[in-house]
Parts: C-alpha cells; structure tokens; sequence
C-alpha cells in the first residue's frame, strides 16, 4: 500500500461547511510533514557524515503516527496564544511545522540531532522562543500544560495579564506510553483539585511502547481515571471511510470484529498489509453477506487502507472534534486518537518500530511514493499536487502563524523592582535563630506589602506540597491568602476556633496549595518561572520543601531548569540536623545535586544576615537574562545571631572570613550552614596553638566552584589579565601547603574540591551515609561534625597527615 494511498482524502463524508479548497491544503500539508520528518531523520542518519560510527537515531514511526493530529492543530485549530507541549519523539514533526510556518530555516532542518542544531526532543533553550514546553523527559511536558493554565489564571486573577495578549488554551500532544508516567496522575489531581480549565490533551493512541504493544485493557482504565478528575473524554476511534462502511449492511459485524481486535493482532495486520487482512476477516465474518459485499470489492491495497482509516489518521474527523470542544466551552478534555505507529511509512504496526529507521532502499521507494525529485528534498512544495501559490495563501491563512506579540512568541515583561535591602530578622543578645525561621520572617515583613517593598510582594507567589506551615511560610499565607479560582471560606475562624493559621481561599490568595507531591511543585514553579515569557506577567515564586525530598522532585527540578524557568526553591530542614526525624528525613547528597545542576544557583547560609541578602539578591537575579533559579538549604538549628558587617559581593561570591586569617597561615577551618557552632568551638581552641588559623564561613559551595571553573576557562583561553576567581582569592593569605579542614551537615565531596585550587591539603568533614534518629550532640559526635572532630582532623593536618 502507497502513502498516497493511505493518506487519500475520502471524496465523500465531508463535513456540512468544510471549504474543500482548505482541506485539500491540509491533507497536502500532511503529507508534506511526514516526508519532512522521515527524511529529516534519514538524512541525519544515513547521508550527513558520521565520524564516531554510533547510531544518530530518530523516531520516525513515532512522527508518523502524529502526523495527522499535529496538521489539524497547527494548521487549522490553534490560535496564536495557545501554548503546546509536543509528545519529545515528535519533535522532528514539531521542527517541519514551523519550518512551513516560516519559523525555521530549511539549513536547520538538516542539523537534527548534530551540534548546535535542532534538539531531537523539543526545546525551549536550544530551540528557540518557538518551543512553548521542552518535552525530552516523557510526561513531565504533558503536567506541566496544567500548572501553565494554572498559572494563566492565577495571572488573569490577579490582574496581571497583558491586554494585548489573550488568554490560550494549553495543549499537550501525550505518546500513550507517557501515561505509565506517575506524575501524569499527580498533576490530574492537582489540576482536578484547582479546577483546572482549558486544558486539551490529546492522547497519541497507537498503543505501542518502545519495548511492546500496550496491553488492551491498561486504556480503559485510564480513560476512567480522566471522567472521574471531571475532563470531558472524547474518543477518535474511526475515520470516516471506516463510519460510512460501518452504516451499510454488514457494517455493524465489521466494527464489532475490530472493537474486539486484539491491539497485537491489529498491530500485526497492518504491518502485514490487505492480503493479511481479507484472510482474517474472511475467517470471521466470511458467511456475512453484508460484509462481504464491503470486504470483497476491494484491493488488498484499498481494504488495507479501509482497516487503517482510524480517527486520528482522519483531519476532518479531528477538526470536527476539536471544534466541538472548543464550543462547548473550557473544560478540560481528553482526546483519544486511535492511531497507528509508523503510518504510511514501511514498518508500519511493526512492534519493533519505535527507534526503526527506514534501510535506503526503503527511502528510496518512499521518496519514489511521495513524488520528490533528488536534489528537492527540501523544497516546501516539492511533490504535491496543489499549485504553489495556492499552498503560500494557504499558509498565510493560519491562525496560528499570526504573531502573538510583536516581540514573537516568547513575550517579555518588566523586571519587579527590589529593594536596595531586605529586612533582616533582629535577634537580641543571646536569642537564637535558625535559618528557617528568619526565612519566614523576612517573608512575612514582605508579605506587610509596604512602601518600597509592595512593588515585589504583589509579584510574590509561594506554593509548597503540604509543608506550609512546617517550612516557616504560615505568616506569609496569613498576610496574602491562599489562591483559589474560587472564595473558600476558612471553616475554622468562621466557626471562631482557635487557630495560628487563617486558611480562607480565594481569586486574590497569593499561596498555592499542593498536595503531597513534589513532582507537582516543581512543575508548577517551571511554569510560574516562565510566566514572563509564556503570559507577558513576571511573577517571583518561591516553593517550600523538605529538603530531603527534593530528590523525590528530583526530575521535574531539573526539567525546569533545563527550560531556564526562574524560581527560588527553599529547601527545609536539612541534614542531620533535623535530628530527632530520623535517616528518612535527613538528607545528604543535597549539596552536591545544588553544585551539580545547570541553571541553579545553590547557596546554604547560617545565618540570617547571610540569608536576608541572599534573598535580596536571588529576586534580582531570577529576572536577569543571564541569571537562574535559585536553591536556599536551610536548617530549623537555632544559632546565636553574630554583629557584623558583611560584604554582600562575598556572602553572593560563595564564601566570607569570619576570622581572616594571617598571612602565611597554616591552616584554616571551613564551615557550611548549621554547623557553624561547632567550627567556631574549635577554632577558638585551634587559635589558641595557632593563632594565625582562619575561619571561613561557605555559603556557596556551588558558586565558589563555578567561579574558580569560569577563571581556569578564561586562563586557557589567553586571558592573562582576568582577575582571579573569588575562592582563589580567599585562599591566597595562606601558605602554599596550608590545610583546609571543612565541614558541613552533607556530603563532604563539595567541599573536597578546594584542595585543586591552590594545590592545599583538604580535611574534608561531612555525612557520607544514612542518618538515624537522636539529638544533635549524639549525632554528631557519631557523624565527625562536633568540635572535637574538627580538632581531630585539625591536628591531623598540622602533622601532615592529610
């Protein structure tokens, strides 16, 4: 069977209304997209050069399946200020769109998967202002389109939004496979819970996954989970030649042989072609006149393309249904498009075809099918059947490929202005404040919204997963209110029962409550974080959570920061030191997910001083165009509050002298966070031996590091008069074998580092293995942070023996 063949626009059935000038366009634009997308995959493969002899790759069964779905979307549904989150193995699909809009350049399309090229997967970073959401990690796009219509709303509520752009519909086009992701199911009911609206996912359904065919009843279920969270669920199983032989004689028997199918055999069929299918049909319903007189009049070639006919292969079955959708107003809904993998290509219902690529002389044959000259790979029109100025017109008509703003589709929005400032948090003479709690009180002074601070409170949004009130953000909530689509009274004031914490919910509530779910939040502060580019409004959010897990949250955190979202992450309580909790609680590879992670700039103060210009300085950096994200790890430990005047250039730097040391120094002791205490415990002692020792206090492992790697480019590059980085400069006061004893309450890998710098010997302390439960003392003298630890290793290397 020939592509041209499967992909035949039916002459009958057309909708009452359709322009038939528009839909011959269309079935002309798809079949462009899957030449474009297969040889595009073809090209990287088996033409480009290939020096290391590893296999490039490509998905082109699983384009071909969305081949019909994308065509209807871009081409004739989506609007200009609908947002897309394109399924990642479509991505080639996804660059062959933009590339008829326009968008792209036919020089890119041939870079796919090479060096500074197109992104096999979607993305914002790498692709351009045309990517709405990255897609490389499955599932995690198709829930970030419901936190991006939260998002929407919240901005629209509040006021916020652009008059010039309107309110979209968010689109995620889901691979079935994506659905086993767990975290689709988190943000259904996060979404269920928020009463999400516009929100249109449209399910691929050619029920195969990278290793097998999806089980037959896995989607019933799911199709359940989706009526049950209160989407409207709308099936495409036919198209419409299949609906016009299903209404004859005998077509009732036809449809129930396919309903009771097997997705394996059908599967099977398809990929074996028309001979295979007359034989199972006649098996069956061969003593049915009424389907004989359907069945036998047909080529194996047409009866093959009668079976394949299936709804999301059918434009004018997806457009009719997705303007119904679209009338009946803004529900969520859930479109199911039987497809099939790999259509109009070779291998197509092959179970082996996810990563499949088509041998030359099957491209060949393919080509021969789709009407291209060699040497017109390329060209837009080359191969179809419309005149060239008809297909320009056409595409000029598209609503979406009207600009959404005149900077484009990435909008901008101006920074929030922040103080020169922050309120930092007084502790009188002996009174104690951990980091935590002075974080709450900073926020809750801005949360007052008075004078130069209103500017950025009004622009502030906090969410974190059930932990509000334990992560120190309750007197924030109190001031500014939980958000909520709609007025929620508090239950408990309303009944005037005592309680610290005021839980009424409405429009103007500027906290968004999350469920147990960390997956959830981080998807929710990526979308927040791209506010300013998706929606035209700068919002400034900050997500609370137990610092241990964050590895539960672990992949949507770095999905977001791949898409360079901006968000403070305050990660709280931390370490051991959350004693009594117990090794569950208590993390320790945090510090170096924070030194690890690309776009994030992660800091770990122990004091409130530190903190209140980290903030101040996090909220500006979040809206520069060559800033990040940024991650507080903050501890419950009450410290003593010390009277000093920092440098904040240093506390940003990654590190300041609490005691410099002398010049030519023998050692120093280095601490980090909550076991500021005890470094100070044994340096007082350690000065009484060596009185020239210094005491350095980090704040940002991941900062000093970066830097010294950003100077050691800039050496290699030539740069003999760039200035050295921040911890060489630290570090210089001491003598040239002097040992560095560091300590903090997580792994000590980040600080083992600081022996490369200048060639010093490194004691590094830390927690290198699970906690358990028990008070501070006894931990950690168990775990080598107390002062006699640090004296140990002190001693140590002042003998040489680091």
């Amino acid at each position: 069977m020939t592509v041209a063949q499967q992909r035949r626009p039916a002459p009958a059935g057309t909708p009452p209304g359709e322009d038939l000038r528009r839909l011959r366009a269309l079935h002309a634009i798809e079949r462009k997209l899957l030449w474009l997308s297969a040889w595009m995959i073809h090209h990287a493969n088996h033409i480009r050069p290939n020096r290391d002899g590893l296999k490039v790759g490509g998905h082109q069964a699983s384009c071909a399946s969305v081949i019909s779905i994308l065509t209807a979307l871009y081409f004739e549904v989506l609007r200009p200020q609908d947002r897309v989150a394109v399924k990642p193995h479509a991505g080639p699909v996804f660059h062959a769109v933009n590339y008829l809009l326009g968008r792209q350049t036919r020089e890119k399309l041939a870079t796919l998967r090479q060096f500074g090229g197109i992104q096999p997967y979607p993305s914002r970073v790498k692709d351009g202002p045309e990517v709405d959401f990255s897609t490389g990690s499955v599932g995690l796009g198709v829930a970030m389109t419901t936190f991006g219509s939260l998002v929407q709303d919240y901005i629209r509520l509040h006021g916020l939004a652009r008059p010039d752009v309107p309110a979209g519909r968010h689109v995620a086009v889901v691979g079935d496979a994506e659905l086993d992701e767990g975290n689709i199911y988190e943000a259904l009911l996060e979404g269920w819970k928020h009463d999400v609206r516009n929100l249109w996912w449209v399910v691929d359904y050619n029920r195969q996954s990278l290793d097998s065919v999806v089980p037959d009843r896995l989607f019933g279920r799911i199709e359940g989970l989706f009526r049950d969270m209160g989407w409207n669920v709308v099936t495409l199983k036919y198209g419409r030649r299949l609906q016009a032989a299903f209404a004859r004689p005998g077509g009732e028997a036809l449809r129930r042989w396919i309903d009771d199918c097997p997705n394996s055999l059908y599967a099977a069929l398809t990929f074996q072609g028309g001979a295979a299918w007359r034989n199972a049909l006649l098996a069956d319903l061969g003593r049915s006149e009424g389907a004989r007189a359907i069945i036998d009049p047909l080529t194996d070639e047409e009866l093959a393309a009668l079976m394949t006919n299936l709804g999301g292969h059918d434009i004018e079955t997806l457009i009719e249904a997705f303007r119904a959708a679209d009338a009946e107003g803004d529900q969520p809904t859930c479109f199911i498009a039987y497809t099939i993998k790999g259509m109009g290509l070779p291998f197509a219902g092959h179970k082996d075809n996810h990563a499949g690529l088509m041998t030359k002389e099957q491209m060949a044959e393919f080509k021969r099918s789709m009407n291209i000259r060699d040497g017109h790979e390329w060209d837009p029109f080359e191969g179809l059947d419309l005149p060239e100025a008809e297909l320009r017109a056409f595409l000029a008509s598209v609503p979406f490929a009207r600009p959404l703003a005149p900077e484009g589709r990435a909008l901008s929005a101006p920074a929030v202005p922040v103080p020169a400032a922050l309120p930092t948090p007084k502790a009188p003479p002996g009174r104690r404040l951990s980091t935590q709690a002075a974080f709450g009180d900073i926020l809750a002074e801005i949360g007052r919204g008075q004078g130069e601070l209103a500017p950025l409170a009004a622009r502030i949004v906090t969410t974190s997963p059930d932990v509000t009130v334990s992560t120190n953000l309750g007197p924030w909530v109190n001031r500014r209110g939980i958000f909520d689509r709609h007025t929620k009274n508090d239950v408990f004031r309303d009944a005037k029962l005592a309680s610290a914490q005021r839980w009424g919910m409405s429009p103007e509530g500027q906290h968004v409550e999350l469920g147990i779910a960390e997956q959830n939040l981080f998807l929710l502060l990526a979308a927040a974080g791209l506010s300013h580019s998706l929606y035209g409004a700068r919002l400034l959010p900050i997500g609370t959570v137990y610092d241990p897990f964050v590895n539960r949250g672990l992949d949507a955190l770095i999905y977001g920061c791949y898409q360079d979202a901006r968000f403070l992450l305050v990660s709280t309580p931390s370490g051991l030191t959350l004693a009594p909790e117990g090794g569950q609680h208590q993390s320790v590879n945090t510090p170096l997910l924070g030194m690890a992670q690309d776009r994030l700039a992660s800091f770990e103060p122990a004091h409130a001083d530190e903190l209140a210009i980290l903030m101040r300085w996090a909220f500006e950096h979040m809206q520069r165009p060559d800033g990040s994200s940024v991650w507080l790890r903050l501890s419950t430990r009450p410290l003593v509050q010390p009277e000093r005047r920092l440098d904040p250039a240093a506390v940003i730097a990654g590190a300041h002298w609490a005691v410099p040391p002398a010049p030519g120094a023998r050692i120093a002791i280095a601490y980090q966070g909550a076991v500021a205490p005890e470094a100070a415990e044994a340096f007082a002692q350690l000065r009484e031996e060596v009185p020239e020792a210094g005491l350095l206090a980090i704040t940002s492992p991941d900062r000093l590091h970066a830097g010294w790697l950003a100077a050691r480019r800039r050496a290699r590059a030539g740069e003999r008069d760039a200035a050295p980085s921040h911890i060489e400069a630290l570090l210089a006061p001491l003598a040239s074998d002097a040992a560095l004893v560091t300590v903090l309450d997580g792994h000590p890998a980040a600080h083992a580092w600081l022996g490369a710098v200048r060639g010093q010997r490194v004691a590094p302390l830390g927690v290198d293995r699970f906690g358990q439960a028990g008070d501070i003392p006894d931990l950690y003298r168990a775990y080598g942070l107390d002062a006699d630890a640090i004296l140990d290793a002190c001693a140590e290397a002042l003998l040489g023996g680091v």
